[in-house]
């Protein structure tokens, strides 16, 4: 039995579930960039796609940092 990652099922039903380019999902919109050919993967253009996605997210966990982990540790059991 093979081990299948949870993300993995998520994407599929976003590329299944979304029919308008406009409610697309940043994964699915990033990996339908296409190449030079259909057989060429433009892999540069895609990891460029993922770290603009990425960075907007990474500065706003470390702008709310303090209130994330406030919040967490406001929930903890003593």
């Amino acid at each position: 039995m093979r081990w299948r990652s949870p993300g993995r099922g998520e994407f599929l039903i976003a590329v299944s579930m979304t029919n308008k380019q406009s409610m697309q999902t940043a994964p699915v919109a990033v990996s339908q960039f296409t190449g030079a050919s259909q057989f060429i993967a433009p892999h540069g253009s895609q990891m460029a796609a993922g770290v603009l996605v990425t960075v907007p997210l990474v500065i706003l966990v470390l702008f709310f940092q303090r209130r994330i982990v406030a919040g967490l540790t406001a929930g903890a059991v003593t």
